[in-house]
């Protein structure tokens, strides 16, 4: 019996992974900025759904509780004396081919220019923006993350959004959401 408990948890744990591996990278990401701290946290988040798999009240998605468990474990790195003194700013990854060398340069230019954008905000307008646009997370699931009223996460979401299209404005580029907001 205890045999097929540990079975069912690795199974779980390997469904994890494979569901919400890339997204908590990139999540930690954009705290850090550091791809090799990255990997990391990301390792030390599984690990630690691994060891309370157990204590999982379902009282939120895996999603929240897992993303949950990368925003506290990105933080805490951030804490941390010795990530004070580093600071650098690891590959971005490659982006999509496009159809012509120009397309691509163009499109390249912008994503880096948004990337940068982005990464500049401080983190709490930062990581409403990664949840939301990147992680097609909705505000209630935010709520549940952050642990923030929900009105808080929209003012965020709203003031993150103006200080992104401040900043692209400035670039000569337009910010474009799917509510054109």
């Amino acid at each position: 019996m205890i045999e097929n408990s540990k079975k069912e948890k690795d199974d779980l744990l390997i469904y994890l992974v494979q569901t919400y591996g890339k997204s908590v990278k990139k999540f930690a990401y954009t705290y850090v900025k550091d791809w090799t701290l990255t990997e990391d946290i990301a390792q030390d988040v599984f690990m630690n759904c691994y060891h309370h798999l157990d204590n999982f009240r379902n009282e939120a998605s895996y999603k929240t509780w897992i993303f949950t468990i990368t925003a506290n474990k990105s933080k805490d790195v951030l804490k941390s004396s010795w990530f004070k003194q580093l600071f650098r700013i690891g590959d971005k990854e490659p982006l999509n081919k496009s159809s012509s060398a120009e397309e691509l340069y163009l499109a390249k230019n912008a994503e880096e220019q948004v990337v940068q954008s982005v990464m500049t905000l401080p983190i709490k307008y930062r990581e409403v923006i990664i949840l939301y646009y990147y992680e097609d997370m909705k505000i209630k699931e935010m709520q549940e993350l952050l642990r923030v009223n929900e009105n808080t996460i929209k003012t965020r979401l709203s003031r993150a959004k103006g200080l992104i299209r401040k900043k692209l404005e400035r670039s000569g580029l337009e910010w474009r959401t799917s509510s054109n907001s």
